[in-house]
């Protein structure tokens, strides 16, 4: 069978005007059916680069991305995406931007024909915003239509980048939880009608989010050429609450150890046998 997400040897060369910038360098990793995967490091070691790759926004220069066998060329419906600003129109209510994407998949690709916008407003907890546009919505409203509106397309691949970084520390609390409540019903629900929960794939450099909301750490090395410097798996049982996240006894030992990567590990550079080819190709 197929690995479902698979990044092999994953490589992204800028040109710049002093010459080719390597952002990321033969990054690998797979990610399994239904998991919720988050990409840790320091600000500007490509995570978000990596996410653009596996969205399809951007071409790898070396490598590539592959869904079940088949490299990803560009964007696909089966892929949505979140950014760290909603990227709302400004022009539609919060109902209308919903109903946009909605739109966009064919009533064959849908598995709830009869679903409209509101129910997915419903579901991240802002139905009585539905008729107000962005302008009058706090930034955290904002940004739950906006993960409403990617999940109105019934993507089999949720990918995050820092949803929730521009946000006060209380109003994040709220859209974790919220993300997470989402997430894991979407997996019971898979569970009972034999389907496989969305994966889920988040750039992230808050630590405690990475822990609270995913079953394994991709922990990226700083850049240039960031690669895959540790994964860590993450040992604390679904469905969650923060509380007994916070009280496991392997929290802290797991939270240090991330740290520590990042604090020791994240600025080690190792040579590899793509070293040679990206000498050439810049030669």
């Amino acid at each position: 069978m197929s690995t479902p997400l698979e990044l092999t040897g994953l490589t992204k060369v800028f040109a710049t005007s002093s010459g080719p910038f390597i952002a990321v360098k033969d990054v690998n990793a797979v990610v399994r059916e239904g998991e919720f995967i988050a990409l840790l490091g320091h600000s500007g070691c490509g995570k978000s680069t990596v996410l653009s790759m596996i969205a399809g926004l951007d071409r790898a220069t070396l490598g590539g991305v592959v869904i079940d066998g088949k490299e990803v060329v560009g964007p696909g419906k089966e892929r949505a995406i979140v950014f760290q600003s909603p990227c709302l129109l400004p022009w539609l209510t919060a109902r209308q931007n919903v109903e946009l994407a909605r739109g966009q998949i064919t009533h064959g690709a849908r598995s709830r024909t009869h679903v409209g916008a509101d129910a997915f407003l419903e579901m991240v907890g802002i139905a009585d915003a539905a008729d107000q546009l962005p302008a009058q919505l706090s930034l955290g409203t904002q940004q739950c239509v906006s993960l409403a509106r990617a999940l109105s397309l019934e993507p089999r691949f949720l990918l995050l980048d820092e949803p929730f970084s521009q946000l006060d520390s209380l109003t994040r609390f709220d859209l974790q939880d919220t993300l997470l409540r989402v997430w894991e019903e979407s997996a019971s629900a898979g569970a009972t009608a034999d389907k496989s929960a969305k994966t889920v794939v988040m750039v992230t450099h808050d630590v405690d989010e990475a822990l609270y909301l995913a079953d394994r750490l991709i922990l990226m090395t700083d850049g240039p050429e960031a690669t895959v410097g540790d994964i860590l798996e993450v040992p604390f049982p679904r469905p969650r609450e923060r509380s007994a996240v916070l009280g496991h006894p392997e929290y802290h030992r797991c939270r240090r150890h991330v740290i520590d990567f990042l604090e020791h590990h994240a600025h080690q550079s190792r040579a590899s046998a793509l070293d040679a080819v990206l000498h050439r190709q810049s030669a």
